[in-house]
């Protein structure tokens, strides 16, 4: 395709992209009680082969052609990185600080178990052709399929917190601390598995060294640097220069944490938890989220939704197997999450709640695996598997949080 038929074909996509991510959002807030994020995610999925391209094959391949899929991609991670520097400008370092040692102690225990629960799964799923490819060995599946259960819906985890109105609560804290701190992990084992199938040792080096010397920086020493800007800042004078310089720094954050082989989304991240709290986060967040979450975070969830196509689970055998994944990432994650807040002395509710918001994959788990499938780790039908396990475990979390918010009062954390 030519730059302009490029250009024509973006703007009817981003158009469709739009209209039926809001419309699904209000049928999945006004019949379900699900967040507005939840039925952007499953309007991904009907946009792709598995709904659309099943019933209107033609019209599926002119609105959305091979070639303007890179388009799609790179909007699709400049949106969820932005997402993601607005949700750490809503993020409490004081508040994280409190909670740091249950959030960490819940980070591990949903880490670990997911990894035992993959360790029994892994070898049955290798002897299944096309789900795992061929150069993947059982240590790497392993891996991959632990970090895939393992992994939280950040972002996704973030909106449903903001949105229950539980973002200043320890259990929403609590919540949001451990999802942060279990992606690192997950995002670095993946890093290996990448290093393990031929990217080199440098692949793994990059991800543990200069992901965290540029995180160490941005947590400790960029907060201080950033304050010259609220300093300089005059509301409503310099508000487009004091918008650029942002700009200009999140796309060098989310392109270190991306050279790094981490991810553009937690540089953007930390950013937002960097800066300071103020003027300048104001503007940054009242300009910049309205746009994001309406025009560009869609993007995303369509994107992952033309890679899914759940007819490739067309026998008993793959159904099972389906269903199998999304039981145990159910009860490895939940569970495990639920268990180790315990631990830490929360009660049964909070402990409950807790486990039943990091148990949503969404958005994360989208990532993951897209990433599995672009190189060459899991096939087509395992990663339609993956979404089905991301759209379920996602749909649970609301439900499962209002079922252990009853008669619980969420407590806002001291001070």
């Amino acid at each position: 395709m030519t730059a302009a038929q490029l250009s024509v074909t973006f703007f009817l996509q981003m158009a469709a992209i739009v209209a039926a991510c809001r419309a699904v959002g209000w049928v999945a807030q006004r019949f379900l009680g699900q967040p507005q994020v939840v039925g952007e995610m499953i309007a991904g999925v009907l946009l792709g082969p598995s709904v659309l391209g099943a019933l209107f094959p033609d019209f599926t391949a002119a609105l959305f052609p091979a070639d303007s899929r890179k388009v799609l991609f790179v909007g699709a991670q400049f949106g969820v990185g932005l997402y993601m520097f607005i949700v750490g400008l809503t993020f409490d370092r004081r508040e994280f600080a409190s909670s740091a040692r249950s959030a960490a102690v819940v980070a591990v225990g949903g880490m670990v178990v997911p990894f035992v629960a993959a360790a029994a799964l892994a070898p049955a799923l290798l002897e299944i052709p096309g789900l795992f490819m061929p150069v993947v060995g059982p240590a790497q599946a392993i891996q991959f399929l632990g970090a895939a259960i393992a992994i939280t819906a950040f972002p996704m985890l973030a909106r449903i917190i903001h949105e229950r109105g539980i973002a200043g609560t320890r259990l929403g804290v609590i919540s949001l601390s451990a999802g942060a701190i279990g992606d690192v992990g997950a995002w670095i084992v993946i890093a290996f598995v990448l290093a393990s199938l031929g990217d080199g040792a440098l692949v793994a080096i990059k991800a543990l060294g200069g992901g965290g010397l540029f995180a160490l920086f941005m947590i400790v020493a960029a907060p201080r640097l950033l304050r010259r800007l609220d300093a300089i800042a005059r509301p409503g004078e310099n508000d487009d220069l004091i918008l650029a310089v942002v700009l200009v720094l999140f796309t060098l954050c989310a392109w270190a944490m991306d050279a790094a082989g981490i991810h553009a989304v937690f540089g953007g991240f930390l950013l937002g938890v960097a800066m300071p709290r103020g003027a300048v986060a104001d503007m940054a967040q009242a300009r910049l989220e309205p746009f994001t979450v309406v025009f560009l975070l869609p993007m995303f969830f369509t994107y992952s939704g033309l890679n899914t196509d759940l007819r490739l689970m067309h026998s008993t055998q793959l159904i099972g197997v389906a269903m199998l994944i999304v039981a145990v990432s159910v009860l490895a994650k939940g569970g495990a999450c639920y268990l180790t807040a315990r631990l830490c002395g929360e009660d049964h509710r909070t402990a409950l709640g807790i486990g039943a918001l990091m148990n949503a994959r969404g958005l994360m788990e989208l990532i993951v695996i897209n990433i599995g499938l672009q190189r060459g780790v899991i096939g087509p039908a395992l990663f339609s598997m993956l979404v089905l396990m991301a759209v379920v475990t996602t749909l649970l979390a609301s439900p499962l949080y209002q079922l252990s918010a009853r008669h619980r009062v969420d407590q806002p954390l001291p001070g």
